[in-house]
């Protein structure tokens, strides 16, 4: 037998961590790391932050898991205060990023279904997206890397490029439910959407009674320095689903949605076995108890400007490596130079200075920290990095 017990889909680095300080790992061998990418932008108050730790260590010894079939106090209480800190009026828990999307893409088709439009199926999705690895967030995406070996796929979605606002509204037709769009996106090179792109495609929506799905599960839950990566637009969506920072890393996602977009949500029409169980709901408790306290996201806000214009210094002095700063808050990524290969560097950073950082699209390093980082972390971020650039020469170049 020559597979491994872990399934081989992860090409797994040589860092075996054990335990976590704040913004620090530690492997089995005892080497530290500065955590810059947090899980994936999941740990969002770092590693065992205090009272996330007691929430969920006094939640388990009280009551882990009863299922759905029964009321719960936790989940409600959850999410009302999820609602009255965004634009929803309903959720639905899940265990993931990806399952909180294919919620939002039942919950948009279904619409218009019991609205008396069953043709009205197709969500129009964009270039580079990724919603997840289920057979309908892989549809979503026209990304290859995603899709091969896996068809036939889900029919019903239609894609343009990303942040062109012309090309997406000639895709609309009588067929039409919605789109579907991260506000930024992350995997696809932390691209923002333009102010432009956005508030177009919400305008889009409302004259065309079609419904707009942000897909804020990286960028969303504080990420860029507002709760919502929406609020820096000054729209609204009708469905939303979120995951990642919501249990600072107890698997958790929830699908956001206003009283209309969920109006064909009924009882039968979806369920879940663990979401929203009273351990999920406590970690996201104490999540909003962090994010929701006074100067909070007011610090990732400034912590944020801080590290990209430290950035935006870096590059100067490194320029047969960086390129350029994008993003908002603390999900920022760096524009590398044709030639020079994410993966290679982030390896680079890794192994020989202790940084880690993640790989993305479109020959990008995505930054993204834990939102409790202090100036003494933004400053062993930029020397580490800046150590790394000094001596880092592409593998095409030996």
């Amino acid at each position: 037998m020559t597979i491994t017990a872990l399934m081989p889909v992860y090409p797994r680095c040589g860092v075996r961590p054990v335990r976590g300080e704040g913004c620090h790992l530690i492997s089995e061998d005892g080497s530290r790391y500065l955590d810059m990418a947090a899980g994936i932008a999941v740990n969002a108050l770092g590693h065992g932050h205090p009272h996330l730790v007691k929430a969920i260590a006094d939640q388990a010894a009280t009551l882990m898991h009863v299922s759905n079939l029964y009321g719960s106090p936790q989940g409600e209480a959850l999410a009302a205060r999820i609602c009255a800190n965004s634009f929803a009026d309903t959720v639905f828990f899940t265990n993931s990023g990806t399952e909180a999307v294919e919620c939002a893409i039942k919950t948009a088709r279904r619409f218009h279904f019991a609205a008396g439009n069953p043709q009205r199926t197709k969500i129009i999705t964009f270039n580079n997206a990724f919603h997840g690895r289920t057979m309908g967030a892989i549809s979503a995406t026209n990304q290859p890397k995603m899709r091969d070996g896996f068809e036939p796929l889900l029919p019903g979605f239609a894609y343009a490029p990303f942040n062109d606002l012309d090309a997406a509204l000639a895709l609309i037709d009588d067929e039409t439910a919605g789109f579907m769009v991260e506000t930024i996106q992350g995997e696809g090179g932390v691209s923002v959407g333009s102010h432009a792109f956005i508030t177009g495609l919400r305008k889009a929506c409302d004259e065309h009674g079609l419904l707009l799905i942000l897909d804020e599960v990286q960028c969303g839950y504080g990420r860029t320095g507002k709760m919502w990566a929406y609020e820096h637009y000054g729209i609204e969506p009708d469905i939303m689903p979120v995951a990642k920072g919501i249990g600072a890393g107890f698997p958790l996602g929830a699908c956001l949605a206003t009283e209309r977009a969920a109006s064909g949500m009924v009882i039968g029409t979806h369920g879940s076995t663990y979401g929203g169980n009273p351990l999920a709901m406590a970690a996201g408790e104490a999540v909003l108890d962090v994010l929701l306290a006074d100067g909070f996201l007011a610090h990732v806000e400034t912590i944020g400007e801080r590290l990209r214009g430290g950035l935006e210094q870096l590059i100067p002095n490194h320029d047969h490596v960086f390129e350029a700063v994008r993003g908002r808050g603390l999900m920022l990524g760096l524009k590398l130079k044709a030639g020079v290969e994410p993966r290679e560097f982030v390896a680079h950073a890794r192994d020989n200075h202790g940084l880690l950082l993640v790989a993305a699209g479109e020959n990008v390093v995505r930054i993204l920290p834990p939102l409790v980082i202090e100036e003494a972390h933004v400053a062993e971020c930029l020397d580490k990095l800046s150590a790394a650039a000094r001596v880092f020469a592409p593998a095409s170049d030996d």
